[in-house]
């Protein structure tokens, strides 16, 4: 059977991943709610956990554009979009990333603002079970507690994102798996208003706030680079991806090859594939080219689109993965 252009089905793993992650990206949203809800009660006039609970309503993004996404990447290609609708996730991955870049430089701006101008933040106390009670502990015992949500579906969608090669669900694992950096950060404000040491609280806010920002910049930069059809990396981008490798090393073990190169674009969870060979002699039959391009599309599943163009040179411009 040969092989679709555009082609959207997935295996039976990445089916089950792909079930998996929406589930979880669901919980997240749940859980993050009531995050946001409970934070809300005991947020006082700390400028950390402020910024702390911001960056909670900040954390939702990523969920809702992989879900957004997930709409579109879903739909066949058509002659308006031959390619499909793959970049969205891209598109997902750049919104997130700006979003949080932009929030994260205006929160540090408050922060540092509130530093020069020594604002001092106070904490009072609250009446529970005709007790009074810092409000201070309430804040540090809540943002302990909200941790432990991101410790464990952060790391269950960093299993997944590489099944998907999906670098939306990366970016969103990494952010949850150091949300931890947050809440510690709000406890040494908090507590830190509580010993007189209100720059503390300060200061605090101002980490979380490049915390943020960095998670925006690192995000952005990424999404920007695969919609500009940069060479197809890996998951969470920290290598070229080896399936270039792999398909050169395949078209060069056809007899009929003398040599080839390959130019790969990563579209958002999936590849287009185009291979250029220089046969050996003036002439290749299109029965050698089409069993080229199934060989190449059977290499991996995120291989979507194949075009295989036989050359006298191979353009400069293509990976010739010489290290093979």
């Amino acid at each position: 059977m040969i092989h679709q252009f555009g082609h959207t089905d997935l295996p039976t793993e990445q089916k089950e991943a792909l079930k998996k992650a929406v589930f979880w990206e669901w919980f997240t949203i749940g859980y993050t709610a009531c995050t946001i809800v409970l934070v809300a009660f005991v947020v006082g006039n700390s400028q950390a956990m402020k910024t702390a609970w911001i960056e909670d309503m900040l954390s939702l993004i990523p969920q809702f554009a992989f879900l957004t996404a997930l709409l579109f990447i879903r739909r066949r290609p058509d002659r308006k979009h031959p390619y499909g609708r793959h970049r969205a996730m891209g598109i997902g991955h750049l919104v997130a990333g700006v979003a949080l870049f932009v929030v994260g430089a205006n929160l540090a701006v408050e922060s540092v603002t509130g530093l020069l101008a020594t604002e001092r933040p106070t904490i009072g106390t609250v009446q529970i079970f005709g007790r009074t009670i810092w409000l201070g502990w309430l804040m540090v015992a809540t943002m302990a507690i909200v941790v432990i949500g991101p410790l464990i579906y952060g790391r269950a969608k960093a299993r997944l994102a590489p099944v998907l090669h999906n670098k939306l669900l990366s970016a969103d694992a990494d952010m949850a798996k150091a949300d931890w950096h947050t809440n510690a950060a709000s406890i040494v404000g908090v507590l830190g208003i509580g010993f007189g040491l209100w720059w503390l609280d300060g200061i605090a806010a101002l980490f979380i706030s490049l915390g943020i920002i960095w998670d925006g910049y690192r995000n952005t930069r990424y999404a920007v680079g695969d919609l500009m059809d940069q060479r197809a990396m890996t998951h969470d981008d920290a290598e070229p991806h080896p399936l270039a490798r792999d398909i050169v090393r395949l078209l060069r073990a056809e007899r009929w090859v003398k040599d080839a190169a390959v130019r790969i674009r990563d579209q958002g969870q999936v590849f287009h594939v185009e291979a250029f060979v220089v046969p050996r002699r003036g002439r290749v039959s299109v029965r050698r080219l089409d069993e080229a391009s199934e060989r190449i599309a059977d290499t991996d599943w995120k291989v979507q689109d194949v075009v295989l163009v036989p050359v006298e040179r191979l353009p400069d411009e293509a990976d010739p993965a010489i290290s093979v």
